[in-house]
């Protein structure tokens, strides 16, 4: 399992209803065509966090590819006025993301991982420093994990 973090370019704060059911829809369907198991999707204003499963020879960057071309494409082809207004480079998303290695995870030891992991100065201060993040931001995506 795989947990990856991205971000739209210029940071724009665009994931607001009904944009955010969109993307999660699309993302959703992204999945199901690709063999990819979604096992945690949440979209606050400014990035997306992903939890997903996938068949052994997808690579975490065959997977992040797939699913940042595809959903610029429909998110674009959906909303035109949004790529007009923020996206003037016509992109959506940065060249960058996040991604780090789950394991085989249930539900309930995502949940412990990640109050652990926040609980930790060192790794709230790197996910801070990689993008620049607030940490009680970051902590409170976690703890709604049921």
């Amino acid at each position: 399992m795989y947990h990856f973090v991205w971000i739209p370019k210029y940071r724009h704060k665009d994931f607001m209803e009904p944009y955010r059911t969109t993307m999660k829809a699309i993302i959703k369907k992204i999945g199901y065509d690709y063999d990819i198991e979604i096992v945690e999707l949440e979209i606050p204003e400014d990035h997306i966090h992903m939890v997903i499963r996938s068949i052994p020879k997808q690579s975490p960057s065959d997977v992040m590819q797939i699913v940042k071309s595809i959903t610029a494409r429909e998110f674009f082809r959906i909303y035109p006025e949004i790529k007009k207004k923020y996206f003037w480079g016509a992109k959506l998303w940065t060249q960058s993301y996040f991604v780090e290695t789950i394991g085989n995870a249930n539900k309930k030891q995502l949940e412990n991982m990640f109050k652990i992991s926040f609980e930790s100065p060192r790794v709230c201060q790197r996910l801070n420093n990689l993008r620049n993040w607030n940490y009680e931001k970051i902590k409170s995506l976690y703890i709604r994990i049921s």
